[in-house]
């Protein structure tokens, strides 16, 4: 039995929802009220003391980090080996846009996005910055020559990525500047089982 704890407009539940149900996975999800500060309650603490969603639970086995989740489920239910190969390589690769999506895309799109939506309190120039950086000279040049992140199938490196991407408009940044970007987003969303996330107000 698999329980996610999360909530649909959290970039970083998306990415474990939208995996679970690309793996045909069955699982149930948990909504973690986060604008009554549930993830702060004592019971939430209990399975994640960060405060932070997702938590994934797994009969025995609870895991928190978005990206931790998504090797775990890769290599429990991929029998393919195809979203987590097994060689060194690969993985290193697929673990440096792990690292940029919990590090680059959190400072930049996130941080629009919270800004707008949440009323974060950020510098909203510097992450505009960052974020025309992080498209302009890592993904797009990079996604001008390869359909996927990582080699000729997608990976959690894709997954990893996309949520946060995919809805920046809702940070006031457009991707009209950046046609690859909005083509590695459609492919994204052509694979089977995609679960598309949550827009705000919905």
């Amino acid at each position: 039995m698999i329980t996610l704890y999360g909530h649909p407009i959290s970039g970083n539940s998306h990415r474990v929802a939208n995996f679970l149900s690309i793996l045909g996975v069955e699982f149930s999800e948990r909504l973690v009220d986060l604008a009554e500060g549930e993830h702060k309650s004592a019971e939430y603490l209990a399975i994640n003391p960060l405060g932070q969603v997702p938590v994934l639970s797994h009969d025995s086995v609870t895991l928190r980090d978005s990206t931790a989740i998504l090797i775990y489920l890769a290599r429990t239910f991929d029998k393919t080996n195809t979203w987590w190969p097994e060689d060194a390589l690969t993985q290193a690769k697929i673990q440096q846009w792990l690292s940029v999506a919990v590090h680059e895309v959190m400072n930049g799109p996130f941080v629009l996005r919270a800004i707008q939506l949440f009323g974060m309190p950020a510098d909203e120039a510097q992450a505009r910055e960052k974020t025309e950086k992080l498209f302009g000279e890592l993904f797009e040049p990079h996604l001008k020559e390869t359909k996927w992140l990582v080699g000729e199938t997608p990976s959690i490196a894709d997954i990893a990525c996309y949520s946060y991407i995919a809805r920046v408009n809702e940070g006031n940044f457009s991707l009209d500047a950046y046609p690859a970007i909005q083509q590695w987003l459609r492919n994204i969303e052509a694979i089977e089982g995609f679960k598309p996330m949550m827009h705000a107000g919905n």
